[in-house]
């Protein structure tokens, strides 16, 4: 007989329910008969014990954690992680005895005294004195940069060796990183060494407040649109950081004279400064900085700013531990400025000089700074518009130290001005680069009055249209040394033109780059296996469209040193790829095909007989070979690195 059993007594908590009768027929489930009423507040939910610790205990309990336990109870919960980061470094709970074993007092039960016990320590008990040396690094970027992962950053680096660079750039739209979370990274690691700052607009004063009262080792930072950050905070780091070598400063509209001059007068082992499109930095600025550190300024970029004549001139007299000065667009210097800066004799050490769009750089003034720069070695002008053959000619004679000059959109310097430059160098010049000099074209010069520069050992002329067959016979007879040639982009040129100045050289040519040179044929490959195959390490043919297998079968017959090599966009077939892989070559490490579009499966198994010496292999856009193929080859070929 079924039973029915009341349960209204059985449940020790009377409210759970007043009456309950279950009705348990045999072999079937039980059913309740009756309805019953159940208290709402049984069910109601409610925070575990721990949540309802204060802050102020929590906190207590989280800065005696050894350094695993705190990254593992990161993971609790965002207000134990924010808990977490919030506790200084400093007053986190560090054990006094000594590294792997500490004293433990143990009462006697007889004598009721205390006896000493010694007890080693776990893994995770030492972890207490592990020292923060700062040799990680992390880098946070786009929807990456909030304030939490910095802050997980600041937790959990601090016991695997201390955060020694960090780099954020850009921020989330919808939770931007701000100074809560670099003043996370500011409290959790003090041995930071590095901070760059990159686009984001919400990190103010506050943040490097923070840095400056934490991370005294810091040496290196870089702001670079940041418009929340003004002189205040720049002013706290130079008072702080005395380890301070480097700063850039790039396009923050809040930062102006107050704090270069800071900089220079606590920042005594300041070594390399960048300023960029600041239009609070002035001439007070920039001369106080340099005046005030001349002693270690080494390398000093300025551009984009609205100084004048009066900070060229304090460069010239106060730059005497200067090695490396850029000035770009610096509209406001005229011609009477860079005169000064070079007369003024006081940049004796320096050894490279960049200067880019500004208009005060003439024939004049670059004379004068060629003779004032006495131990100049690189010297590059760019969209000087006002530089001529007369001031060129006049450099290549003052800087007795030169050896490398890059010349680039100056458009007033043409074929006459680059001979005689050549003619006249001092006998140190080894590199001399033409970048999309339009002025430079095929003239008729007295050769007979020329003499030879045997000291240039490379050559580089690019993107110069007009520069044709009269110009390249010159070169060859005023520059017999050459080792390297670069002629890409010189689409006029034919085998007519190359071939005499391919005979010309005394030695070998190492490296040649005829990309862009859409006119050579295969007589060109034949002309430099011949010539210079002993010596040619590497070839650029990249979009030479009439070179063909008869190119490759040349150099791989002739070129035992070859060891990279481009014939992307070029006529090459299995055939070609087979010569190659059967030649001379013991050390090809970089081989671009990119374009070859009549290479096919074929060739894979000349491709994986090429890959025991190859580190990098380019079959971009080369449509016959298959993705199963390049996959067996990527396989395969496991120290190459395949680009598809």
């Amino acid at each position: 007989m079924p039973t029915l059993v009341n349960y209204g007594d059985f449940h020790p908590r009377s409210s759970f329910c007043s009456r309950v009768d279950v009705y348990c027929p045999r072999r079937k489930r039980r059913r309740i008969s009756e309805s019953f009423v159940v208290e709402s507040s049984i069910f109601e939910a409610k925070k575990p014990s721990i949540e309802i610790i204060p802050d102020e205990c929590l906190f207590e309990i989280l800065r005696r954690l050894p350094g695993r336990e705190r990254s593992a109870s990161a993971c609790v919960s965002k207000r134990w992680l924010m808990l977490l980061s919030s506790i200084r470094s400093s007053e986190f709970y560090r054990s006094k005895t000594p590294r792997g074993k500490f004293n433990l007092a143990k009462v006697d039960p007889i004598s009721n005294n205390q006896v000493p016990n010694n007890i080693e320590l776990s893994s995770e008990d030492q972890d207490l004195e592990v020292e923060c040396d700062g040799y990680l690094t992390r880098s946070v970027e786009g929807r990456k940069a909030t304030d939490v992962r910095l802050a997980a950053i600041a937790v959990c680096t601090t016991s695997r060796g201390g955060l020694g660079k960090l780099s954020i750039r850009g921020s989330n739209s919808l939770r931007s990183v701000s100074s809560v979370g670099l003043s996370a990274i500011a409290r959790g690691c003090p041995s930071l060494r590095v901070l760059s700052l990159w686009n984001v607009p919400s990190i103010g004063d506050e943040g490097l407040f923070e840095i400056a009262r934490e991370c005294h080792s810091l040496e290196k930072l870089d702001l670079c649109q940041c418009p929340s950050v003004s002189n205040k905070g720049v002013l706290a780091i130079a008072e702080n950081c005395p380890n301070l070598s480097s700063l850039t400063i790039e396009s923050c509209s809040n930062i102006g004279n107050e704090s270069l001059q800071a900089i220079g007068k606590y920042c005594t082992k300041i070594q390399s400064v960048t300023i960029k499109d600041c239009p609070f930095v002035g001439d007070q600025g920039v001369a106080s900085l340099l005046s005030l550190a001349s002693a270690v300024l080494t390398k000093v970029k300025l551009q984009v700013l609205n100084i004048t004549d009066f900070s060229a001139a304090v460069i010239g007299h106060y730059g005497k531990a200067i090695t490396n000065l850029v000035l770009s667009g610096l509209q406001n210097v005229s011609q009477k400025g860079f005169w000064v800066m070079g007369n003024a004799k006081g940049l004796s050490s320096l050894s490279s000089l960049m200067i880019t769009s500004c208009r005060g750089m003439t024939d004049l003034s670059l004379e004068a700074l060629g003779r004032g720069c006495l131990s100049c070695k690189q010297i590059c002008l760019r969209k000087c518009c006002f530089v001529s053959n007369n001031g060129l000619v006049a450099l290549a004679k003052a800087a007795n130290s030169l050896e490398s000059l890059q010349l680039e959109e100056c458009n007033q310097i043409t074929q006459t001005g680059i001979l005689n430059a050549l003619s006249n160098c001092n006998s140190k010049l080894k590199s001399l680069s033409l970048n999309k000099c339009m002025a430079v074209k095929d003239l008729s010069p007295e050769s007979s009055m020329l003499s030879p520069c045997e000291s240039l050992r490379s050559l580089s002329i690019r993107g110069c249209p007009e520069f044709g067959s009269t110009s390249l016979a010159m070169i060859g007879k005023l520059c017999p040394q050459l080792r390297h040639l670069d002629l890409s982009g010189l689409c006029g040129i034919t085998d007519s033109c190359l071939l005499p100045l391919l005979e010309s050289f005394q030695t070998g040519l190492a490296k040649v780059n005829l990309s862009g040179c859409l006119n050579l044929t295969d007589e060109i490959a034949f002309a430099l296996s011949k010539l210079h195959g002993g010596t040619l390490e590497s070839l650029n043919l990249d979009g030479c469209r009439y070179l063909s297998d008869a190119s490759l079968m040349a150099l791989a017959l002739n070129c035992p040193l070859l060891n990279d090599i481009d014939v992307s966009k070029c006529s090459i077939t299995d055939s070609g790829i087979f010569a190659l892989s059967c030649g001379v070559q013991t050390k090809l490490q970089i081989l671009s095909l990119s374009g070859c579009s009549m290479i096919s499966n074929k060739s894979m198994p000349s491709l994986k007989k090429l890959g025991r010496t190859l580190v990098g292999l380019n079959l971009q856009h080369c449509n016959s070979i298959s993705n199963s193929t390049i996959q067996f080859l990527t396989e395969d070929l496991w120290r190459c690195d395949i680009l598809s």
